[in-house]
């Protein structure tokens, strides 16, 4: 990725990270996972479905140490089975 989050932000910071995927159970387990396997802590994510239901958001704040993090968790993130974005 070439992003400027670098440029916009000073590490280390909170930062948002709001994954869309299949409305299903295991959704907030597997972004959970990932985000500790990749910034370890004690996380409460937000969860709103969708209008239809048929997909859910889950919103997680994370600590992040650098540029390459947030690069790294927004590519683990996207790489859940189920997911269709990461925001």
């Amino acid at each position: 990725m070439q992003t400027e989050f670098d440029k916009y932000l000073e590490f280390p910071c909170l930062f948002p990270f709001k994954v869309l995927g299949a409305a299903r159970e295991d959704l907030v387990d597997d972004v959970l996972a990932v985000v500790q396997q990749h910034a370890p802590g004690d996380y409460s994510p937000t969860v709103r479905p969708s209008s239809k239901g048929s997909y859910h958001s889950v919103t997680v704040q994370v600590t992040v140490t650098s540029k390459d993090h947030v690069e790294t968790l927004y590519k683990a993130l996207g790489a859940i089975e189920t997911v269709k974005y990461v925001l």
